[in-house]
């Protein structure tokens, strides 16, 4: 009996083994698959083809990319900035293709990205192309973009959705009450809002002032390009903004200019097939961002390189054990290396730092800061500023020999803030009590479980008024000016890239092409080719790194739904700060 068991045990086992191994090549051979279809093979268009740019997802610098979503017939809900802005070019200079289509969806994205690519689709209007758009809905982002069409189309059941900006923020003062949490504030800056939340019931008087100002400044630059593409008056744009004329009948856009008709989907794609010389009776034939970018051109080797680097998201270190970060893009001290690498590269002759973001942690700063400024010792760096680049985003932005900025960037808040909480309150609640046995007089700095001593308060004032004057200095140095002279902006003020020029925080406004046209000037370089330093991750790379990770955010995404996921991250991400922190103070939605 006992040989029979044994019989069966290696038996069995051996079928698991087998079909372990059976498992894991079938993984394999599926990533193998997934991963070659990554390799983009070149497009080619047929005569008469028409460029479909659907507005919809999400917009960012750098996209990751996902094999996996090919294979299954899925698409990506990302875009790049970058991407469009090429496709726009190569669909421009080829002449095959006819003109583009824009399809208006829900577009999530900050000003900087839409203004840039607005910009390259009036340059494309040059060539004599047309450009037309249709929208069941125009998000106010989408139809900022499709105002520059020769004919709008709207669904006879849609609407043109322009109601103008805000800027909501959430207070937890009273949650904080109810269960016995109490926050201590230490920051520098009468405009550094981000502590707020913890402290006050609504905006201070300083924070309104700086949310109506660059909301108004943003928002100014948006009408003033419809209204030009539209050829409306401000009055006529006002009226339907202020009479709520979205949210009533289409014919409404029709009557103040906005859209050119109300067409079905089917009419409006037979009118683009009639302009780009296809027929009508057959199906509309176009191309897409990922497939028009990947047309042929040539293009000239040069060992003289100028390098872009994008450093996008938030800067802090990446938390690898939360599953909650795995679809977060962050900068974190990594961002110091690469910059290293670049200074070290003789090929690369200038550096393009591509940075968006709304900042973060002020000692990741600090590292990337000492780096910019080691790398600008050897070679010319050029930052272009995205849709944001405000606080430690622009700490390690103002050492940089010229900064440009888009008119709807923002920048700016040059202040710095730190919460620590005590729980007492709420272990009361609950019956939890602490005790705590130590050396010395601060060992027990942090410790939230009791009311912070007045010299443990200024011990960390202290720290943050330090780290606040190191800031002053790192702009004065960079920027050429006084501490006086940027303590007079900052207190963590917020402003847009045209009011930064204004104030000396930036050189010119522009896009990316402005920022290489610079290094290269700099670098006195006429012959040279640009390359990204630090492309996207691949996904085969992110799925071996945070599968898991990736796997439970979707499952808390499926359950809370998206809004309520995002607000439970922003509250884990202010639970979990540390450290002193410089960091924009809010959100904006609105596009």
């Amino acid at each position: 009996m006992k040989q029979f068991f044994k019989t069966v045990f290696a038996s069995t086992l051996g079928v698991l083994v087998a079909l372990g191994i059976v498992t894991m090549g079938s993984i394999f051979f599926i990533i193998g698959v997934a991963a070659s279809t990554d390799g983009s093979s070149e497009y080619k268009p047929d005569k008469n083809t028409v460029f479909k740019l659907s507005l919809d997802g999400v917009l960012v610098d750098q996209t990751v990319k996902n094999p996996f979503s090919e294979l299954m017939g899925e698409s990506s809900n990302q875009m790049a900035v970058s991407d469009v802005i090429k496709a726009i070019r190569r669909a421009k200079a080829n002449d095959n293709i006819k003109g583009i289509y824009l399809e208006a969806g829900s577009l999530s994205t900050g000003f900087a990205g839409i203004e840039a690519i607005r910009r390259e689709l009036v340059d494309f209007k040059d060539s004599g192309k047309f450009i037309v758009s249709y929208g069941d809905f125009y998000t106010q982002g989408s139809y900022y973009l499709c105002s520059v069409a020769d004919s709008v189309f709207l669904n006879p059941q849609g609407s043109v959705s322009l109601v103008g900006l805000a800027s909501q923020g959430i207070f937890f003062t009273g949650l904080a009450e109810k269960v016995g949490v109490e926050h201590y504030i230490f920051k520098v800056g009468t405009y550094k809002s981000a502590v707020e939340p913890f402290f006050l019931k609504k905006f201070s008087d300083a924070n309104r002032e700086q949310l109506t100002s660059f909301l108004g400044s943003v928002w100014g630059n948006l009408t003033t390009a419809i209204e030009k593409s539209r050829n409306i008056s401000s009055d006529e744009l006002n009226r339907y903004l202020n009479e709520g004329l979205a949210m009533g009948q289409a014919s409404n856009a029709i009557d103040y200019k906005l859209a050119d008709g109300l067409r079905y989907r089917y009419e409006v794609e037979n009118c683009v097939k009639e302009m780009a010389g296809q027929d009508v009776k057959g199906k509309l034939k176009t191309a897409g961002v990922d497939k028009i970018v990947s047309i042929k051109v040539k293009e000239k080797e040069n060992k003289n390189k100028i390098a872009v680097l994008y450093a996008e998201g938030e800067i802090r270190d990446e938390d690898s054990s939360s599953p909650f970060s795995a679809d977060e893009q962050v900068i974190s001290e990594e961002m110091a290396n690469k910059l290293r690498k670049l200074k070290d590269d003789d090929d690369v002759k200038a550096v393009v730092f591509r940075v968006n973001s709304p900042g973060g942690s002020a000692y990741i700063s600090e590292q990337i800061w000492k780096e910019v400024v080691e790398l600008k010792a050897k070679k010319p760096i050029v930052v272009s500023m995205g849709n944001y680049a405000a606080s430690g985003g622009y700490y390690i932005s103002c050492a940089a020999n010229k900064i440009v900025a888009e008119r709807t960037t923002l920048t700016g808040s040059i202040g710095v803030f730190g919460v620590v909480r005590n729980f007492t309150g709420t272990f009361d609640k609950v019956g939890v009590t602490t005790d705590v046995v130590k050396t010395n007089t601060f060992a027990d700095l942090g410790d939230m479980s009791r009311p912070m001593r007045e010299d443990e308060k200024a011990l960390i004032q202290r720290g943050v008024e330090q780290t606040y004057d190191l800031f002053l200095t790192r702009c004065a140095d960079g920027r050429g000016m006084t501490k006086a002279e940027i303590d007079s902006i900052g207190q963590g003020r917020v402003w847009t890239g045209e009011q930064a020029l204004e104030r000396g925080l930036v050189d010119q406004l522009g896009g990316m092409d402005d920022a290489i046209k610079e290094a290269a000037t700099l670098a006195e370089l006429t012959d040279y080719s640009v390359t990204v330093a630090d492309g996207p991750k691949d996904f085969f790379t992110k799925f071996m790194e945070k599968q898991m990770d990736e796997a439970k955010v979707s499952i808390a995404k499926s359950v809370m739904g998206e809004e309520q996921f995002k607000l439970f991250s922003t509250i884990r991400r202010a639970e979990t700060e540390s450290g002193i922190i410089a960091r924009m103070p809010f959100d904006i939605k609105g596009l």
